[in-house]
């Protein structure tokens, strides 16, 4: 028996620790570069969600805004709201940013569960901070950002061709509504 505990426990928290490694995936999609000479402080406060993929934690939500500010600790706040147009109700989720290299690059990882953290990363904004393209750490998580809730066409095509370029299926995209 003691033999059956000495080969069962680092097993079984050696698969336990793949698990949570294998959950907490911070990578960027393949042929996708994270913005360089990022300014984090430019980045910070609302965006309004212009188009994502569908997934289990916004399904059937519209009006989605994400607020980010700076947390005491240097980390970054994140704020994000939306209302659940089938349940008729407002959901909100905080959580937390961190850069995964230096704050100059786009690449952060981000929690709402810790010890779970997942891929964070701004492949393209404008020159003034309006408008940002963001990929999780696969194919299955992209956002289009806006300041505002709307998005010129010329952004809007410059966004979708990247993202098409790195492999995403765009025609998968859902447009939040924002009334």
């Amino acid at each position: 028996m003691k033999t059956f505990q000495k080969i069962a426990i680092p097993v079984s928290l050696g698969v336990l620790g793949l698990l949570i490694l294998n959950s907490c995936s911070v990578g960027i999609p393949k042929g996708a570069t994270a913005v360089q000479n990022f300014n984090a402080d430019k980045y910070l406060g609302t965006w309004y969600e212009i188009a994502r993929f569908d997934y289990k934690f916004e399904k059937d939500m519209d009006n989605v805004t994400a607020t980010y500010s700076k947390n005491p600790d240097g980390t970054i706040k994140v704020d994000n709201k939306g209302y659940n147009y089938v349940k008729k109700e407002w959901k909100q989720s905080v959580g937390e940013a961190r850069f995964v290299n230096r704050e100059t690059e786009a690449r952060l990882k981000v929690s709402f569960f810790k010890p779970i953290w997942s891929g964070y990363n701004v492949v393209d904004i404008d020159d003034n901070y309006q408008y940002a393209l963001v990929m999780g750490n696969s194919l299955k998580y992209l956002w289009i950002l806006s300041r505002t809730k709307e998005i010129p066409e010329s952004i809007r095509q410059r966004f979708l061709e990247k993202a098409k370029r790195v492999g995403y299926d765009t025609d998968e995209l859902i447009w939040v509504k924002h009334n």
